[in-house]
């Protein structure tokens, strides 16, 4: 599944990835990592290949390849590129020596901070789309609840009005 979220907002605003979401974890492509930390994408190969060398993460377990559309020129080419999961980014950027990676570990830390003192960690804009969605759910079992109740439906017309709102 493929969704826009905010990593985090970087002080100058200029943060904002579309990203995939996979597995309730995000991935990024090299270029994403390399763009949100502003290095060269060698120098975040290089942290790669010391994470996966000093065995502080497993490579298997934090790496996959997705098709993704790439514009060449004209065209949209697929492709299949390397993404990184959540467990490798934030291994980078506890790495990474420039001002978007310290702005990312202080982002980071008070995160962490605050999953420990509070016991959890909430994700507002996520919160607020399952509410919509509930909200709109609701609406519509409010409308098939007052529509049965008005007119006899045929179990075709019920499995009908079922999958217009699945």
């Amino acid at each position: 599944m493929q969704k826009e979220v905010v990593l985090y907002k970087a002080e100058d605003g200029q943060i904002n990835f579309e990203v995939k979401i996979v597995n309730e974890t995000v991935w990024l492509t090299l270029n994403q990592i390399a763009d949100l930390f502003e290095r060269d994408k060698s120098v975040i190969s290089r942290h790669m290949k010391n994470i996966y060398g000093s065995n502080e993460l497993k490579r298997n377990s934090t790496v996959a390849f997705f098709a993704t559309v790439q514009k060449e020129g004209d065209r949209n080419i697929v492709r299949n590129l390397e993404y990184y999961n959540l467990d490798a980014i934030l291994s980078i950027g506890y790495r990474v020596n420039s001002k978007r990676g310290t702005e990312f570990r202080k982002w980071a830390t008070n995160i962490l901070k605050q999953h420990i003192v509070n016991g959890y960690t909430i994700n507002e804009k996520r919160l607020q789309q399952r509410l919509d969605k509930l909200e709109e759910m609701a609406k519509i079992i409010d409308m098939i609840s007052r529509t049965s109740g008005e007119i006899a439906m045929t179990d075709e017309q019920v499995k009908g009005l079922l999958k217009v709102t699945a």
